[in-house]
């Protein structure tokens, strides 16, 4: 267990305290000229654009990230399916997720080596998996509302032969995104257990009143089930409006000893069900350049940015982190 559960550690104090995750994928593979209105969302581009998911971590690498996200959030198998894949292909496209980050990684890492006196570290992969309202893409992501017929069992099935496939290919880390409930969580918590996953986990809710996870369930009620595992190691908040992100880092250290992880929307607002993004009062990366530094010294270890953030607010988190670190 020594070494395993040491490699996100081992991170975090080379990166001095408080390591750098990257930012939102749709919106920079958009910017190169990907078209992602689609159920798959980024996945979308496995198929059809794999060397614009290399460009976008190689463009993340650079700005100083120092864990990449796999494009693996809502590739699922039967998301696959649905579009007339089989499930071979959707497996393999699975494993393709976490080789381009790993490759990526790798030739950044190589010629980095051939350049003395740089300043970043070598990054680890983190293997995005994204809730069971991800795959619904019905926006139950942001509401915690499954219905009666998604027990425990379902969840589990749901999440297990993705979560099998996604460890074979090797990431370094593994990333459960926007769980919106307390279900949710205890189906990761479990089936990381019954799986026997040896690869160091992060679990991220999402919230849409800064207080509570999505469901209304207290925070207290999912960390306490979270707390009971060894094999999830950090904890925190994703795909949420970046205000509130102080009061639940706050919050959080007063109910886990894990690390902290948070890596916050632009502020701007995703309407589910017309499938775009509404305008809203949006932080810049002046603004995410403040407050990355205020969310250090609440107590988060691990600080990125997620939905319409891009490799200049992650620069700008990284650049002030690694400054005063």
């Amino acid at each position: 267990m020594g070494k395993d559960k040491s490699s996100l550690e081992d991170l975090i104090e080379k990166a001095g305290g408080c390591a750098v995750v990257d930012g939102g994928f749709a919106t920079q593979l958009e910017r190169h000229g990907a078209v992602i209105n689609d159920p798959l969302w980024s996945a979308l581009c496995l198929i059809k654009d794999p060397h614009l998911i290399k460009q976008v971590h190689l463009e993340y690498l650079e700005a100083g990230a120092d864990i990449l996200v796999t494009s693996s959030y809502q590739a699922t198998l039967p998301g696959f399916l649905s579009r007339g894949l089989s499930i071979e292909e959707g497996e393999s496209l699975l494993e393709k997720s976490v080789k381009l980050a790993v490759e990526a990684r790798d030739s950044f890492w190589d010629s980095l080596e051939r350049t003395p006196g740089h300043c970043y570290n070598r990054a680890l992969v983190a293997a995005s998996i994204g809730s069971y309202g991800a795959y619904l893409a019905d926006g139950s992501e942001y509401s915690g509302c499954y219905g009666l017929d998604v027990n425990m069992d379902k969840l589990k099935d749901f999440h297990r032969r993705r979560l099998q496939v996604l460890v074979e290919a090797g990431p370094d880390l593994l990333a459960f995104e926007t769980i919106p409930n307390k279900i949710e969580a205890q189906a990761c918590v479990e089936l990381l257990e019954e799986e026997n996953i040896k690869v160091p986990s992060w679990i991220c809710f999402s919230s849409v009143d800064g207080e509570n996870a999505p469901s209304g369930e207290s925070f207290k009620e999912c960390l306490d089930i979270i707390n009971k595992s060894n094999k999830v190691h950090a904890v925190g908040i994703n795909c949420a409006p970046p205000h509130f992100i102080e009061t639940l880092i706050h919050k959080f250290k007063e109910l886990t000893k894990k690390a902290i992880i948070v890596y916050p929307n632009s502020g701007e607002v995703w309407d589910g069900r017309a499938k775009r993004w509404l305008p809203s009062k949006c932080f810049g990366d002046d603004k995410f350049e403040v407050f990355a530094t205020r969310w250090r010294n609440s107590g988060a270890r691990l600080i990125g940015g997620c939905c319409r953030t891009t490799p200049s607010t992650i620069l700008a988190i990284s650049k002030v982190l690694k400054e005063s670190s």
